[in-house]
């Protein structure tokens, strides 16, 4: 880890944050949720240790069910709406928690190399040669 860190936050900066940098990984996600949560085909999503996030303003909290079965807490900015976080039980025992990639300061700079739930993304997405492409969702 080099110490380099990024900042970022919500619509309306009442919530702001600063992750180490770079992030452990990249994706993206195309399920029906994130879509419907995001307003977009698809979600970018950071992945970073818990430790690595400082969080200043005040989240609030959605508690939504995973297809499958599992629950996905989504935390956003309670006066603008901007979804900050998503956080799972499996993330937390593995002490890590995802950052919404739209909210950096800088998203052009968050590039992702695997893309879950491929099986719901829109006919018109292509996903980058090499990158890994996973229909549901393999990992945390």
């Amino acid at each position: 880890m080099t110490g380099a860190r990024r900042e970022g936050g919500c619509l309306c900066g009442a919530v702001r944050y600063s992750v180490a940098w770079p992030m452990m990984q990249a994706v993206t996600c195309s399920c029906v949720n994130c879509q419907k949560q995001s307003g977009a085909p698809l979600s970018l999503i950071g992945v970073t240790r818990r430790d690595d996030l400082q969080l200043s303003g005040v989240l609030a909290t959605y508690v939504d069910t995973a297809e499958n079965g599992n629950r996905v807490r989504r935390l956003f900015c309670p006066t603008c709406g901007s979804p900050v976080l998503t956080d799972t039980d499996a993330a937390e025992a593995a002490g890590i928690v995802f950052v919404k990639g739209g909210t950096l300061d800088n998203a052009a700079e968050m590039v992702p190399t695997a893309h879950c739930w491929t099986r719901s993304a829109h006919d018109w997405l292509q996903f980058p040669e090499g990158d890994t492409v996973m229909q549901m969702q393999e990992a945390l």
